[in-house]
């Protein structure tokens, strides 16, 4: 006989219930839920005031620029001159230490793309559209929860659902001490 049986068929129905519903909690992990995981703080890079003075004022610039054939709106001038002054951070690259970020950028239309290259874990003079999206470059760490829980309609239940653990700075631009000017939204 190579016909299946009613209770491999009654199994294989409660592990197909079993999967849809998993599938169905992996579809509903949406960016807004996924961005309410708590963010694991990284170790701030510990400098003397005595080493952020020799290390002095690093300007780093970019090393290629691609222009990208739109015309600049003048309307975010405003916008583009408070984004491209300078600040002074720390860049921080959690996942490789001490490894230099590389890093493509274009904050405005018309502006065009640029590559950076940027030494870590000392400080330099950046743009501050550089450093807003060093701190913006971060990943979801998931994991299964261990419950138990109803499936579908009160169907079966199943072992495990997909959840977001927390979220974690790839990159990060901490600011220095006596920076002249914060770097997240407010002019010095």
């Amino acid at each position: 006989m190579t016909g299946k049986t009613k209770v491999q068929e009654k199994e294989i129905d409660k592990l197909q219930k079993q999967l849809d519903t998993y599938d169905e909690n992996i579809k509903s992990l949406t960016l807004d839920r996924m961005n309410e995981a708590p963010k694991e703080e990284s170790a701030p890079v510990e400098l003397s005031q005595k080493q952020i003075e020799k290390a002095g004022e690093v300007y780093i610039k970019p090393t290629r620029w691609i222009a990208d054939g739109q015309k600049f709106n003048k309307d975010y001038e405003k916008q583009w001159e408070f984004a491209k002054e300078y600040v002074k951070c720390i860049p921080v690259h959690n996942e490789l230490k001490g490894d230099r970020i590389e890093m493509w950028t274009h904050p405005f239309g018309g502006k065009g793309a640029e590559f950076w290259e940027i030494p870590t874990d000392k400080p330099v003079m950046v743009p501050r559209y550089v450093a807003e999206q060093l701190t913006k470059c971060r990943y979801h760490r998931l994991k299964m929860d261990q419950g138990v829980t109803q499936g579908a309609g009160s169907v079966g239940q199943f072992y495990g659902a997909m959840i977001v653990d927390t979220t974690i700075n790839r990159l990060d631009a901490q600011p220095v001490n006596n920076s002249k000017s914060i770097f997240m939204g407010a002019a010095a």
